[in-house]
């Protein structure tokens, strides 16, 4: 790889790091080409982006990026893929769910939300994790339940007075 190529490598991933919102560092080695495939597709159906990347490259976009990635740049070792995704948590349910059939890919390390994770023991709290519009959901409903309580009291209390006064003029 010459000099404008790495340049060219780095910038692009400088670019791709800029408009960031969870980016996942997996090790998808020891996967065979089918196992591979079938990875990218799952990712695919997903919406994440899987990219396999040098370690020394994605060291220096980091470092050249405007987010702080902390020890992250620690855990650039060996095989490094990325997976980028507009939803927090699902990488880690596509990880989670290859799992079934394989034990790759490893989670080395994940950056959501200006959060950063560290370790495959982290996997499962990454699966935990709500999106933005889970949030919201659970946020209306929480909102909502008071106002039917309130809206339900009223119109079984009308009903019961209704009653009353029924009875009471047929006397």
């Amino acid at each position: 790889m010459t000099k404008q190529e790495k340049a060219a490598a780095i910038e692009d991933l400088t670019a791709a790091l800029k408009g960031l919102k969870n980016l996942y560092l997996t090790d998808i080695s020891g996967l065979n080409a089918s196992q591979t495939t079938a990875l990218r597709r799952a990712c695919f159906k997903e919406n994440i982006k899987l990219q396999v990347v040098k370690n020394t490259l994605l060291a220096k976009a980091m470092e050249a990026s405007e987010y702080e990635f902390g020890d992250l740049l620690g855990i650039l070792k060996g095989n490094t893929s990325l997976m980028f995704s507009e939803v927090g948590n699902a990488p880690a349910k596509v990880i989670k769910n290859f799992r079934k059939k394989s034990e790759k890919p490893l989670l080395k390390g994940a950056f959501i939300e200006q959060a950063v994770y560290i370790g495959d023991d982290q996997l499962d709290q990454l699966v935990a994790i709500k999106s933005k519009e889970e949030l919201i959901g659970d946020l209306i409903g929480l909102l909502q339940s008071p106002a039917k309580n309130v809206v339900s009291a009223l119109q079984s209390g009308g009903g019961k007075l209704s009653g009353i006064l029924t009875t009471l003029s047929e006397r």
